[in-house]
């Protein structure tokens, strides 16, 4: 009556994706992990997945690891500060000044006023 129904794979997409938050509230990563990669074999495309899984990795201190998914979410949504900046963090810890000064300038375009690009510049710098 409201127009098409949901495809069972978006069902069962939008089932795995309750479940990835509720692991990761519940801090249980690996098993996120796990979710989170069936749901990107499924849907490659899924940017809130790609984001979680990056963010993960992050948490974990795999920050190489980390940035592909982030860059994966950025060719999907470029514009996303919150990306942006665990992006620049991870390059920053692994001591890639170059490219996180690049994803700061890049905040920077989109939300001038970014605390969190601001402080973290200021580190870059202190650190060089």
């Amino acid at each position: 009556m409201f127009g098409k129904k949901p495809k069972t794979t978006e069902v069962k997409t939008s089932q795995k994706k309750k479940e990835l938050r509720k692991l990761v509230k519940k801090k249980q990563y690996d098993d996120a992990l796990k979710i989170g990669t069936e749901i990107l074999k499924k849907v490659p495309e899924e940017n809130d997945v790609l984001f979680i899984i990056g963010g993960i990795y992050y948490m974990k201190n795999q920050y190489q690891t980390a940035i592909s998914y982030f860059e994966k979410s950025l060719k999907i949504g470029s514009y996303d500060t919150d990306v942006l900046i665990l992006k620049a963090n991870a390059h920053h810890f692994l001591g890639q000044s170059k490219q996180a000064i690049s994803c700061c300038n890049k905040i920077k375009e989109i939300d001038p006023k970014n605390k969190a690009v601001s402080e973290l510049l200021s580190k870059i710098t202190s650190a060089n």
